[in-house]
């Protein structure tokens, strides 16, 4: 058994932890051979031979609990809105009450608006205040708009966080007009022509009503494509946009534009890096003439996955406009959308990918300023808005989580999630306002896991690789210091969790300091007759479901006795505390 190569989480062990290893693993199947236990996995024996040592599929697991091997930001899991929203309407509807309650369950987090629309908004300061136009023939029928119109009413009369409980007819109606509205905002991603968008100052006030409701922090992405006739960015809507900001005391940081590299392919129109340097450069500027942006944080470029245009634009922003920036922004997406089977989700070649990449956007960063943060922003399982009953299931959590585990091991700050609700398919909540599975995933991962990463050491039984073969992992465990927003767990506990990638069930023996500790089980498993395609999730074998708009399903854990092995059954995903263990590296 082994770690990808790349990983760093996998450290040399000294030689006498490698001993005792040995030393369990020879006393655990001393032990097994003698025991009838239906708990212990053995592969059949073949042809006549006695089941042995090379046999078994124990795996035995510690974690360097000294120190951690990264820190990261409290905001680490994140999230991202498109800005087409907007234009099919559920901007309208961000003030449910059931929504900003899925939100907050997910804070503390960014929450960036942007997308490949980023450089098609136009800011237009209209106080565009809701006036009711007259009563219809019917309430909620016949004057959709209207509803609207009373809905924004009811919400301006309220103090602090305005929420609302839309009727269900009103709710069935937006569907049927973000339906038909999302046929022509697929048209125009495939023709790759955009049409633009009109941000109003209400629009604004609804964007960030939401944000602030759910305890996340607004990352506004602004039009970098809006520009002079000598190729310069045009300030005046971003100069409008911060003015009204700034009266309302938004408290917003900033970003400007969304994939620069791809310009030219967008919009026949390249900006280079040396001119996006100086783009950014006047966005400070202008923020710092702003008094109440004046020390507002800055974010980008954003650049798309890194192929060769978009490291050459990288690094020629880092060498002109490195230090205006708070952080280093940039997209990955993990395949297209020829993807057909829920077992694409499972390759592992397909999810070392996002170890190269990062490789590549670090070395790039470091080059010019070493230490600076990198954050993976708009990050989902497919392009062109994902695949429909297939990136909105359970199988398209492999790749999540283990992107949240790559991620920290390799030092990234923050990942921004694409989306949160609404676009295509790979979004979080569906337009019910249903928690789809990747949102379980984040929400035990915030429930569980903090920003303190560990080293993981890993010994265990394989066969030899074939001559040539790349042996990838199917076993992938990453380790943290557990949250300490979770009051159940004392400072000092540490959670890890497992992807099982295999189509047999894993065994894992906790070692070293990790041994005869007691554990709290929280395994995650599709619900339903879909298996791999299920778009709903057992906790521990409970089926996961909102109590109501404001109440959230308990998350029982499983507790299982010290010294017992974990189980981790075929393909799925679990998350394990160890309580009480008291580790220094979490202590502080």
């Amino acid at each position: 058994f082994c770690m990808p190569k790349s990983s760093p989480c996998v450290f040399p062990w000294s030689s006498l932890w490698l001993a005792s290893l040995i030393t369990m693993v020879v006393q655990s199947v001393l032990s097994s051979s003698y025991s009838s236990s239906s708990s212990s996995y053995q592969r059949p024996a073949a042809g006549d031979k006695r089941p042995g040592f090379m046999e078994r599929t124990l795996v035995l697991l510690d974690v360097n609990t000294r120190s951690p091997i990264r820190v990261l930001n409290d905001n680490f899991l994140s999230l991202q809105l498109d800005p087409s929203i907007i234009k099919d309407g559920w901007l309208d509807f961000l003030s449910s009450k059931r929504l900003v309650t899925l939100a907050r369950g997910l804070s503390p987090a960014f929450l960036r608006f942007g997308g490949k629309r980023t450089d098609f908004l136009q800011f237009n300061n209209q106080k565009n205040l809701a006036k009711f136009r007259g009563p219809g023939p019917d309430y909620y029928l016949k004057n959709y708009e209207d509803d609207i119109v009373r809905s924004d009413i009811a919400l301006d009369k309220q103090n602090g966080c305005k929420l609302a409980n839309h009727p269900d007819i009103m709710l069935e109606l937006q569907r049927e007009k973000a339906a038909t509205t999302q046929l022509v905002l697929l048209k125009e991603q495939l023709s790759n022509i955009y049409s633009n968008i009109t941000i109003t100052a209400r629009s604004l006030d609804k964007l960030y009503n939401f944000a602030d409701c759910a305890g996340l922090h607004l990352i506004l992405g602004l039009n970098a494509l809006h520009r002079n006739p000598d190729n310069s960015w045009n300030t005046s809507s971003t100069l409008s946009l911060l003015k009204y900001g700034a009266g309302k005391k938004y408290n917003i940081s900033w970003e400007l534009g969304n994939e620069p590299n791809a310009y030219r392919s967008m919009v026949g129109r390249a900006v280079n890096s040396t001119q996006l340097a100086q783009d950014y450069t006047k966005l400070r500027t202008l923020l710092q003439s702003v008094r109440y942006y004046h020390r507002a944080h800055l974010f980008g470029p954003n650049a798309g996955r890194p192929r060769k245009n978009a490291i050459l634009l990288l690094d020629g922003f880092m060498k002109n406009a490195g230090s205006v920036v708070d952080a280093v922004t940039w997209q990955h997406y993990y395949m297209d959308g020829r993807v057909n089977k829920a077992e694409d989700f499972l390759k592992t070649r397909l999810l070392d990918t996002l170890t190269e990449q990062i490789t590549k956007v670090t070395k790039v960063v470091n080059a010019h300023t070493p230490g600076k943060k990198v954050w993976l922003g708009g990050l989902g399982p497919a392009w062109a808005g994902g695949i429909n009953n297939l990136s909105d299931t359970y199988a398209a959590g492999f790749l999540w989580v283990n992107t949240l585990g790559m991620a920290a091991v390799q030092g990234i700050d923050v990942v921004l999630r694409h989306s949160f609700f609404d676009y295509g398919y790979t979004h979080l909540v569906d337009q019910h306002f249903n928690p789809l599975p990747d949102y379980w995933f984040s929400l035990v991962f915030k429930r569980l896991v903090g920003p303190r990463v560990l080293g993981v050491r890993v010994a265990g039984l394989q066969r030899k690789p074939q001559p040539g073969r790349v042996i990838r992992d199917k076993l992938r465990i990453y380790a943290h210091c557990t949250s300490y927003y979770n009051h159940n767990y004392v400072r000092g506990s540490i959670t890890i969790y497992i992807i099982n990638l295999h189509r047999s069930r894993k065994k894992i023996k906790l070692a070293g300091t990790l041994r005869n500790k007691t554990v709290h089980q929280y395994l995650l498993q599709p619900y339903g007759t879909d298996g791999l395609k299920a778009k709903h999730v057992q906790l521990n074998g409970e089926k996961l479901l909102m109590v109501d708009n404001e109440t959230f399903p308990e998350l029982k854990p499983k507790t299982l006795r010290a010294g017992r092995t974990i189980a981790m059954p075929p393909m799925t995903i679990g998350f394990y505390v160890i309580k009480n263990i008291n580790a220094y590296a979490c202590r502080r």
